[in-house]
């Protein structure tokens, strides 16, 4: 008799009912409460940025040069404020795609629960993040119509490795920004916090995506594979060219046509990306995820 090289459908779950121990635990003790974590209370001084100046889309440009150092916090503000919508806008899908795939599966398994605890940590951010963007005196910034409605089938369509992949890039991105900013004192204290929180919350998110990356993809043919890694590199690249609004910078006070034109060609800021992004790259293409269709749109979002 042949043998199999397939693995038994069940035997990845002691493996990944450990990983989700794991996770669970340390949530235990290491867990925060923005409400009472973060200081809501003092008002916003102005002479701090938003997020690092150099993490702005127009840093390194003529017309970056030519603004005041007020102009410049202003502008990272509401770069900041931007940054953390879109982040609400996708911790939702990520939310509706996690309760979809534990849906009616057992309670008991450590899986089932470390899910519902990711989804209460994402309720948590997604409040944080809107509290921390009115603070900033910034609007609710919101992606384009189109995206938006992109991102309703996504979140309905995509299951196994296409939603986990695609909530990994979004969660690494973010990551690799914010590490920068909590540690930067020319940023306002209460959005250092609110980075600081993140991080450390969102480090565990990750380890559960990459796991459940792995596990689905474990036994995936040539075909899905293929199609999968083009939908997660569609997606990628929809969510990080969602990350600024476009109207971040007339709210800033700024020329926006001008700055709008001068951020799009900014090297420096693509550069930026593309570093910050080497891990995300080299675990996706370890997944064998990094297809020669999905490499045309990480390259149009500056992500390799």
């Amino acid at each position: 008799m042949a043998s199999s090289t397939v693995p038994p459908k069940n035997q990845d779950r002691p493996a990944a009912q450990d990983v989700a121990r794991r996770l669970l635990d340390s949530a235990a003790k290491l867990s925060y409460d923005p409400a009472t974590e973060v200081d809501w209370n003092t008002p916003l001084d102005t002479g701090h940025h938003g997020a690092s100046p150099e993490w702005s889309t127009l840093y390194g440009t003529a017309y970056w040069q030519e603004l005041t150092e007020g102009q410049q916090m202003a502008l990272t503000r509401q770069e900041a404020a931007s940054v953390a919508s879109t982040g609400i806008w996708f911790e939702m899908i990520l939310q509706q795609m996690i309760l979809r795939d534990m849906y009616a599966k057992d309670p008991t398994d450590p899986r089932f629960q470390w899910a519902l605890t990711e989804v209460a940590d994402e309720c948590r951010h997604s409040i944080m993040f809107a509290r921390g963007a009115a603070k900033l005196g910034a609007p609710a910034y919101r992606p384009p119509r189109m995206v938006i409605e992109l991102g309703r089938a996504f979140k309905t369509l995509a299951f196994g490795e296409a939603a986990y992949a695609a909530i990994l890039v979004a969660e690494e991105v973010l990551d690799v920004m914010q590490r920068d900013w909590m540690r930067d004192e020319r940023v306002a204290p209460f959005v250092r916090t609110i980075n600081n929180i993140h991080v450390v919350e969102e480090s565990r998110h990750m380890k559960f995506a990459r796991d459940e990356t792995r596990k689905h993809l474990r036994n995936a043919g040539p075909l899905r594979r293929q199609i999968n890694s083009l939908v997660v590199a569609i997606a990628s690249y929809y969510i990080v060219t969602s990350m600024v609004n476009r109207d971040v910078y007339a709210n800033a006070g700024l020329d926006s046509d001008r700055a709008r034109a001068e951020a799009g060609t900014n090297e420096h800021h693509k550069s930026l990306m593309r570093a910050s992004c080497s891990g995300l790259m080299e675990f996706l293409a370890s997944a064998r995820l990094l297809t020669r269709p999905a490499l045309f749109f990480y390259k149009r979002a500056n992500l390799i």
